[in-house]
């Protein structure tokens, strides 16, 4: 299939409009039958839940040109299943799983063209999100949803690519205790704005949440979990209920063990112990793993000695291997690749 004519190696993380998106609505209990649309536009009723009570979950996935020049998707049924319990916690309807699957299939397929040539270090990038779309005033979920699926084109998530990122510890939380912190709800980021404008502007690539019971513990960042090496090549994830279930992470966990032959231990990792580290990276749907030189608390440098000036050996390998298995150049375990085209 002929591609769109896009200069695919220099396009950023921005949105780009394709040619179709999938849209269902969820009304007097029932999810209706869905369909693809050209229509870029969302119009709901002006006391629509999402609007007054931000009654809203999403998903972030990606397809893939692979080197046979097949189109894949990663892991999907795993989206699928983490915003069906996002929807759960927010009391909303969840969408079937094999209805979001059927949905993805049929996005990508329908803009086969828009998905960036195998090398190009682009991605088609799929955002599946639902929303309260009925009017609702008073405080309590609304009667109707709808579900949308887009697609969009995409280079990497942070400038720069593999070039070690800078990160401060914010003063703010991204999630409260016991709150919605495990999901994908687009209020936990509206969260986060601030923290991140504000550590833009002072000249940091990104900030470190902390838990927000005790303030010691290292959690996310505003859009990727962590994983840190040790200096002896174990890998190290952080551990907390409010930490969103990253699909990569998980994915990457698997990589360490089951394909490099490293230990992997998830646990709470306290801020204090991050100067023992050897690595870190960010990881996530957007940026796969994106390597962190030096994290500042309050003036305080912590930096990781072999990640400082580029992506760090272990840190490199996994990357590498996650993205060969994603891309079809490295064996994939069983049922982690979806062939689409």
């Amino acid at each position: 299939m002929e591609k769109k004519d896009l200069d695919w190696g220099n396009i950023g993380f921005t949105y780009m409009p394709t040619d179709m998106r999938y849209v269902a609505d969820y009304k007097d209990g029932a999810w209706g039958e869905g369909a693809l649309t050209a229509d870029s536009n969302v119009v709901i009723n002006e006391c629509a839940g999402i609007l007054q009570y931000c009654q809203e979950c999403f998903e972030g996935l990606k397809a893939y040109t692979t080197e046979d020049g097949s189109i894949v998707t990663f892991r999907p049924d795993l989206n699928a299943e983490r915003m069906m319990d996002s929807a759960a916690r927010l009391e909303m309807p969840p969408f079937p799983k094999e209805r979001f699957l059927e949905a993805v299939d049929a996005v990508v397929k329908a803009n086969a063209a828009w998905v960036p040539p195998f090398g190009s270090g682009a991605t088609l990038y799929l955002r599946p999100y639902m929303f309260a779309s009925g009017p609702v005033i008073g405080v309590k979920p609304s009667d109707e949803y709808q579900f949308r699926l887009f697609a969009t084109p995409v280079g990497p998530y942070f400038k720069g690519g593999a070039k070690p990122l800078t990160l401060c510890v914010s003063d703010f939380d991204r999630a409260a205790p016991h709150g919605t912190g495990h999901v994908k709800a687009g209020l936990n980021y509206a969260m986060s704005l601030y923290a991140s404008v504000t550590a833009h502007a002072a000249g940091y690539d990104e900030n470190v949440f902390l838990d927000p019971g005790t303030r010691t513990y290292v959690e996310e960042t505003g859009g990727a979990n962590f994983l840190f090496i040790t200096k002896d090549g174990e890998v190290v994830t952080p551990k907390s209920d409010s930490i969103l279930p990253s699909i990569t992470r998980r994915s990457l966990v698997h990589v360490a063990e089951h394909y490099l032959g490293l230990k992997v231990t998830e646990r709470p990792v306290k801020l204090a112990e991050l100067s023992d580290f050897a690595e870190c990276g960010l990881c996530g749907t957007a940026a796969v793993i994106s390597p962190v030189g030096r994290i500042v608390d309050h003036g305080k440098e912590i930096c990781f000695p072999s990640g400082m000036d580029e992506m760090g050996p272990v840190t490199r390998k996994l990357y590498e291997t996650l993205t060969g298995i994603q891309m079809g150049t490295t064996r994939a375990p069983e049922g982690w690749i979806r062939k689409i085209v």
